[in-house]
């Protein structure tokens, strides 16, 4: 615990258990609405935006954030009315931020060793102005989940009954893509634009192995972000390995023990 006794570190902890807490939480939504591939498709568009930002002498957090949300809504708006498959859609999008992004990195000569952080992440470096984004993000995402949860799950396993009831499918299913696109945000903070998706992956996969209702997954999702967090950071502490990576890793890890033969069943049991 004598870590702790460093600043860098102590904001290293309060961004790991945030970023673990956001990204879990929305990870489930993920997992059940098969966005799996929506997270990548930002985080790696989201490189058009922070290219920009770096080009027009601009916070490249800032205009990486503008771009994702709109990435999001563009992804939103052409599936939905431009009847063309959302995977296909994010695909483009896909290819065509990470090619925006290195044409405008190509205008510019010099090194931005603040691109390469966002690029791969280093929860060692995040300062308190990106603690207090970080919570800003979290608060609006979970004041939207917690406003519209019984919604999000009507619509994330019936889409076609939730607008039967009257439900407002297309404003919830923009309003999840646009929390997604601000979770990918904060998630480049700690763990990189490379690695973002991820942690929108990982916990709700161990989950859906580990338990029998969406209550106990949603919870094991939570538990999953948060301890794999702080086993990052503890790992990168200790071994100086790249701190993106190793959360995700201790992520994967928890996601492949949920294999050992019985455990699941025996998770399952107890719950």
């Amino acid at each position: 615990m004598d870590i702790l006794a460093y600043g860098f570190m102590q904001k290293a902890f309060l961004a790991a258990v945030m970023t673990g807490l956001l990204c879990s939480l929305l990870s489930f939504f993920v997992y059940l609405n098969r966005l799996s591939f929506m997270g990548a498709g930002v985080s790696h568009a989201m490189l058009g935006g922070l290219a920009l930002g770096v080009l027009l002498n601009l916070n490249p957090l800032y205009t990486g954030s503008l771009f994702a949300i709109l990435v999001a809504l563009l992804v939103g708006y052409i599936s939905k009315y431009g009847k063309i498959q959302a995977d296909t859609v994010i695909g483009i999008f896909f290819s065509t931020g990470m090619a925006l992004g290195i044409t405008l990195i190509s205008f510019k000569s010099g090194y931005y060793p603040e691109l390469f952080s966002l690029l791969f992440g280093n929860v060692l470096t995040v300062t308190a102005a990106d603690l207090w984004v970080l919570a800003a993000v979290m608060v609006l995402v979970l004041l939207f989940i917690f406003i519209f949860f019984k919604e999000l799950l009507a619509i994330s396993f019936d889409e076609e009954l939730a607008r039967a009831n009257g439900l407002p499918v297309n404003f919830l299913y923009l309003g999840l893509l646009v929390s997604l696109a601000l979770t990918v945000v904060a998630s480049v903070l700690v763990v990189g634009i490379v690695l973002a998706s991820a942690l929108l992956v990982i916990p709700a996969a161990a989950g859906y192995r580990l338990c029998a209702n969406y209550r106990a997954m949603l919870l094991c999702s939570v538990a999953t972000g948060i301890v794999s967090g702080l086993a990052g950071l503890l790992f990168t502490y200790h071994y100086d390995v790249p701190s993106g990576a190793a959360i995700v890793l201790c992520a994967s890890a928890i996601f492949f023990l949920t294999f050992v033969p019985g455990l699941p069943a025996l998770f399952k049991k107890r719950r």
